[in-house]
């Protein structure tokens, strides 16, 4: 027996572990990749244009080959049987020769030639071969140019679950962890590397109840993100979500907006410094724009008034930091472009001022990393793109920019080749939400891309690290995050949760079985019956329901008396012995009073006899028509 146990276990050291095992069955990443490829009108259009000429219904791929066959019949397909045969040149060779050549063939032709030097080594290279490598490198250089400018856009996924339009959105440096905020007052967090294909959210916040998230921003650390909403206060949240302060509201009654602790209206934009990790930007409603310590919650570091044409408060609608954090920009209401220089000494005088930079309000500014350029986007669709050297005439001007929303971004590529933006859906326009991409050399429109045909697009940013571009979209019903990524450009991110499929249930867990109480068992939780034949019934019943009593119309009955000789027994009796008399119908009102004036004179009561001796003689006027001396 223990012979039998050595052999079987020598025999089973030939095999691996997992022989004999089912392996489990996964889906092929072309596959998963196929399942959110975005579709392409040009290729179906083209590919029924092709069935359309050819006149012939959509068929097997074997059935065409057989219909090939019959209408050029001379033509065979058929592989060919055995080696193939000898090039015509060596078939030549052996003709000039008259034997057989053995080894590899002779040289060119022009080596020939040379009959007295010996070649030694491989044959010379072609006469143009530098030309063509000069060639081949432009190619290459122009595929590398392709390949830079080419949007990864070939498959989309939507992250889910607001039920307005996403407002905000923000996107770690590291790209494993996304922020969206919307109209449903509410931001979702979530992390690639822990969501499968069902791309729900791991964690959910209401920042202030009530009021709309207007911005996201994250620490240049990214352990912290800023959250602005329609309040005044602003808030800290850690990266998995926990308040870790609020901001102090300024005191609304002080007019002067520097000596305020803080806001006095609602927020509108927010910015964390992309440098320092204390220090945050902040505008508002009130007209000022604010820079705060996030160490200290109690009070701001500095408070920044525009400049205006006039004295009041004017909305401060957007503000940015540039790449290296040593300058600020802020649209005003007024549509004017403001921007400040931090340097020693400076205050709320502006270093740049465009006094009408837009005919709205602007909705986003944004700096390039090197300091140059400046794109601005406002209400009144339009896109201008600035030169910071010369700000008074824009560079570009693009228009037909439909926005709606005061959220509305602009953003860069990469490396910064390109700039994207978003429009709104407008009530009697055919196109949808659209994705615009410029190119920054040419000032001219690159692409264009589809992203919703009934939602707009608010907010749009392109990961460095990740190579995909994220689009916000929504409406008054519903609201998601849009990523368009590549499989062949982009890195992790989308793909990563794309090929993860949910957990499936084995057979070995296990789960305690609820206990299932019945709601009718206890009289505590059983219904009440309802009672609403009964109350109908009481309504029928004139005892029960209290109902008056119906005056009775023609003779009596039941001993009541008709209504045409007095409602009660009572008093038909008294009208029939003459007791009650009903002459006030026929009765003057002045003769009735003016008779109890005789006994009123001789024999007062009360008051009158106190004022008999002070009191004038009353005098009534008499009526002096004819009509009613007659």
């Amino acid at each position: 027996m223990e012979d039998e146990v050595e052999i079987h276990d020598g025999i089973r050291a030939q095999f691996p572990f997992t022989f004999g095992k089912q392996a489990k069955s996964q889906t092929p990443l072309e596959k998963i990749h196929n399942a959110t490829r975005r579709s392409d009108p040009l290729t179906t259009t083209t590919a029924a244009t092709d069935n359309e000429k050819n006149n012939l219904p959509s068929i097997s791929s074997s059935s065409k080959e057989w219909l090939g066959t019959l209408r050029n019949p001379k033509s065979s397909d058929a592989a060919p049987i055995g080696p193939p045969p000898p090039p015509p040149r060596q078939q030549e060779l052996k003709a000039d020769d008259g034997d057989v050549m053995i080894g590899p063939p002779r040289p060119p032709q022009q080596q020939e030639d040379d009959a007295d030097s010996v070649m030694i080594g491989p044959p010379r290279p072609p006469a143009e071969s530098g030309d063509d490598d000069d060639d081949d490198d432009d190619d290459d250089e122009e595929e590398g140019e392709e390949n830079r400018r080419q949007i990864p856009m070939s498959n989309e996924i939507v992250l889910k679950g607001h039920t307005k339009i996403v407002s905000a959105l923000a996107v770690d440096h590291s790209g494993s962890r996304v922020l969206s905020g919307s109209y449903d007052y509410t931001v979702r967090m979530y992390d690639f590397q822990g969501m499968n294909s069902r791309l729900q959210s791991f964690r959910q916040l209401e920042p202030s109840e009530g009021h709309q998230v207007r911005n996201l921003s994250w620490s240049p650390t990214s352990d912290r993100f800023l959250c602005v909403t329609g309040s005044a206060q602003a808030k800290i949240y850690d990266r998995d979500g926990l308040t870790l302060g609020e901001f102090v509201k300024g005191d609304m009654y002080i007019r002067d907006l520097k000596n305020t602790k803080g806001h006095i209206c609602g927020l509108t934009c927010g910015e964390w410094h992309p440098k320092t990790k204390e220090t945050i930007l902040t505008s508002s409603e009130d007209g000022s724009l604010r820079i705060w310590d996030v160490n200290e919650f109690k009070s701001q570091k500095q408070v920044i008034k525009p400049k205006l044409a006039r004295p009041g408060r004017v909305a401060v609608t957007t503000c940015a930091w540039d790449c290296d954090g040593k300058c600020i920009a802020g649209g005003i209401g007024d549509g004017s472009i403001q921007v400040w220089n931090l340097k020693p000494g400076w205050g709320s005088r502006p270093d740049i001022h465009v006094e009408k930079g837009h005919s709205d309000d602007i909705t986003a500014l944004k700096f390039s990393s090197d300091g140059r350029i400046l794109l601005s986007r406002s209400f009144d669709g339009s896109l201008k793109v600035w030169d910071l050297r010369k700000m008074k005439e824009p560079l570009k001007v693009f228009e037909d920019l439909p926005n709606n929303y005061a959220q509305t971004n602009v953003a860069f590529s990469p490396d910064e080749q390109l700039f994207l933006t978003g429009t709104s859906v407008e009530r009697e326009s055919t196109t949808g939400g659209l994705l615009c991409f410029y190119d920054r050399e040419k000032l001219e429109l690159f692409s264009r891309v589809g992203i919703s045909p009934a939602c707009s697009v608010v907010q749009c940013a392109w990961h460095p690290k990740l190579n995909q571009i994220f689009a916000t979209a929504g409406d008054k019903s519903q609201g998601g995050t849009h990523i368009l990524y590549d499989p062949r450009l982009s890195e992790r991110g989308a793909l990563v949760c794309v090929a993860r499929a949910p957990r499936k249930k084995s057979v070995d867990d296990f789960e305690v079985a609820p206990v299932i109480h019945n709601p009718h068992a206890l009289p505590l939780f059983r219904d009440q019956p309802s009672r609403k034949r009964q109350r109908e019934k009481i309504l029928k019943d004139p005892i029960k329901s209290h109902k008056p009593e119906v005056p009775v119309t023609g003779p009596g009955h039941g001993g009541r008396v008709g209504a045409s000789k007095g409602s009660l027994l009572t008093q038909y009796l008294l009208k029939q012995g003459g007791m009650i008399k009903e002459t006030w119908m026929e009765e003057d009102p002045r003769e009735a009073i003016l008779k109890y004036a005789d006994v009123a004179a001789k024999d007062p009561k009360y008051i009158a006899p106190a004022y008999a001796q002070t009191q004038p003689a009353p005098v009534f006027q008499e009526s002096d028509s004819e009509d009613e001396e007659k």
